[in-house]
């Protein structure tokens, strides 16, 4: 059985380690960059089995890379990560192709449901 590979994407340094060290305890394999951009050029070599993206982010946003991850590779889920709350039906009409959302900040549960 492969190891499933999980690209965390967060401009905040501390929320990539925490994330990661979570999901590595549990057995997945992860990959951590800072923003879309750097995200763009992992999946390029090696596609993730998971994305794990902040919406918020310099250079390029967690949207945009969501966009970009529809076009390029649709069939790799993407859950966003946001501080902002919305409400359900908003994040209906933008959801944008994400397989869902979670709210900041989260309690570590929440990476493992479902």
């Amino acid at each position: 059985m492969d190891i499933e590979n999980i690209l965390v994407v967060d401009d905040e340094e501390a929320i990539r380690e925490v994330v990661s060290t979570m999901l590595e305890s549990r057995g997945y394999r992860c990959t951590a960059v800072s923003n879309g951009r750097a995200a763009q050029e992992v999946v390029r070599k090696e596609t993730p089995d998971l994305v794990l993206s902040d919406m918020i982010m310099p250079e390029m946003d967690g949207i945009k890379l969501l966009s970009w991850m529809r076009e390029h590779d649709p069939e790799v889920p993407v859950i966003m990560v946001t501080a902002i709350t919305i409400s359900p039906r908003h994040w209906k009409r933008s959801r944008r192709g994400a397989y869902d959302y979670i709210l900041k900040p989260f309690a570590k549960d929440q990476l493992f449901l479902g």
